[in-house]
């Protein structure tokens, strides 16, 4: 395990335009731990490239010919599980994003956001966690309701959860992984793995991305950005 974490997290990157590319691969370029394997100007050929190299990491442009992302995301997820999408999206792609949150993607982070969260977000899903950018979190949350307004239906949710498992999912929602979050608790990483499928079943969630969601809303997450 240590061995792995000491390895460059290995990325396959996709976006139909060829000047995205180049910027996100030159913030992914000053990360010393970060390589970038391939690059696709389709979701069928990032499939192609995930299923050749087997990084840790696609990074998936949502808008894309042949295959969007989120198609391609599905496609990752069935034939090489190991490797987490991410997903590149802008503001107006809200249909999109509310889709991809059904199909495995294990974050959300913005085109024009910091690169400095770009780097975070994509070692957070690296080492098994889940990112959502503060913002697109926000975004999320209005489009199915509001903080607000589901915030009761969210929080009554959360009854059945103990104190211990509240603490997980609020550390999930901060997009920290299973080894983060075993630290910050001083549990042990096969204890963690036990909370959280206990959480997901009684929240009766897919992944980590709709827990976090969740946390958001119910108030576990304070808003940030």
């Amino acid at each position: 395990m240590s061995e792995d974490r000491e390895r460059p997290v290995r990325v396959v990157l996709a976006d139909d335009e060829a000047m995205v590319r180049a910027g996100v691969r030159a913030i992914l370029a000053a990360d010393p731990g970060i390589e970038v394997v391939g690059e696709a100007a389709d979701g069928r050929e990032a499939v192609e490239l995930v299923r050749a190299h087997r990084p840790r990491v696609a990074l998936l442009d949502i808008r894309m010919p042949r295959l969007d992302g989120i198609g391609a995301a599905a496609e990752i997820r069935r034939l090489v599980p190991e490797t987490a999408s991410v997903m590149l999206t802008t503001f107006g792609e809200d249909d999109h994003v509310a889709r991809a949150l059904g199909h495995g993607a294990s974050g959300f982070l913005l085109k024009a956001g910091d690169p400095r969260e770009l780097l975070a977000g994509l070692r957070a899903v690296a080492d098994g966690g889940a990112y959502l950018s503060p913002r697109v979190a926000r975004r999320v949350i209005e489009l199915t309701g509001g903080r607000l307004a589901r915030g009761p239906y969210a929080r009554d949710r959360l009854g059945g959860l103990t104190e211990r498992e509240r603490q997980v999912l609020a550390l999930v929602g901060a997009g920290l992984s299973n080894a983060e979050i075993a630290r910050r608790l001083h549990l042990v990483e096969g204890t963690v793995k036990s909370y959280l499928t206990s959480i997901f079943t009684r929240l009766d969630v897919r992944n980590r991305v709709q827990a976090a969601i969740l946390a958001y809303e119910a108030g576990l997450v304070p808003p940030t950005g």
